[in-house]
């Protein structure tokens, strides 16, 4: 590694740790009735508008949920209240059983297994795509210490493992500036995935990408299913037929609470969804 990059690793590092924070106390979560995330009737206003209105929802262990609605119908503010970003009015949100996300932080809600990819990607763009995730290593190391160590087989293992799965084994040494923006996006959610989150919050994300780049992120998320929770809010209603296959729920939101939740066909065909949403 050259000293500029090294330099920047340090930089790197040191602005993901402070994303980070520490490890939370307390017990670990239990995910008691197969439920992950429990949203309970969440109000946000903001200068007299009503972001969220009484939102209810509810993501089981291992599920990939998508979310639709029209701009404006809460989707992001949903997403803020669960991670920390924003506090409801009213309300509560709890991940797992015994877990009250209104009582943590961003960076222990974040280091309790939560992790949430935003609409534009974020990688450190002068270092390697291995080296992004090296630096995503969910192990607690100093600056020095992460630029030099070693790391072990089972870490060299796990880099792999997330490589193949994000199709960059072959960029693995590609500058990270180079990729392409959907390539980008899938580095951004390889770097998500060496932390180990238990549930993944994903604004977008194929937005901007080719109809292949489309495909591929479809596949990957179905991979991920059951082995992580998953909440896609999405507009691309071609992802999301790829996403649920006819067969998982779809949430409607319009001003601030569900509209109507089912299969995509049984929302598709709700006259409300289509007069607020799907027939503009």
């Amino acid at each position: 590694m050259t000293p500029d990059l090294m330099a920047a690793g340090a930089r790197a590092l040191a602005e993901h740790k402070a994303k980070a924070g520490s490890a939370i106390a307390g017990e670990a979560v239990y995910f008691g009735q197969g439920v992950a995330l429990y949203v309970d009737g969440i109000t946000v206003s903001f200068d007299g508008f009503r972001a969220l209105n009484g939102l209810t929802l509810t993501v089981n262990v291992g599920e990939l949920r998508c979310i639709i609605g029209p701009n404006g119908a809460g989707k992001t503010t949903m997403m803020d209240c669960i991670t920390g970003k924003t506090r409801p009015d009213s309300g509560s949100v709890f991940f797992g059983s015994n877990i009250d996300l209104l009582r943590l932080t961003e960076p222990q809600i974040a280091q309790a297994g939560i992790g949430r990819k935003f609409q534009k990607p974020t990688v450190y763009e002068q270092l390697s795509v291995f080296e992004n995730l090296e630096l995503a290593l969910k192990a607690d190391r100093g600056v020095r210490a992460a630029l030099f160590h070693r790391l072990s087989g089972q870490q060299l293992d796990r880099i792999g493992e997330v490589l193949t799965l994000i199709h960059l084994k072959a960029d693995a040494q590609r500058t990270a500036g180079l990729l392409s923006h959907g390539q980008k996006q899938w580095l951004e959610i390889g770097m998500l995935l060496m932390q180990d989150p238990k549930l993944l919050l994903l604004d977008e994300p194929v937005a901007g990408m080719t109809d292949e780049e489309t495909e591929r992120t479809a596949e990957l998320f179905l991979s991920l299913e059951g082995r992580h929770s998953l909440v896609v809010v999405e507009h691309d209603m071609k992802f999301v037929d790829a996403l649920t296959q006819g067969r998982k729920t779809v949430t409607v939101l319009h001003e601030g609470s569900v509209l109507a939740e089912g299969l995509l066909s049984e929302v598709q065909a709700n006259e409300k969804v289509v007069e607020v949403y799907l027939g503009r």
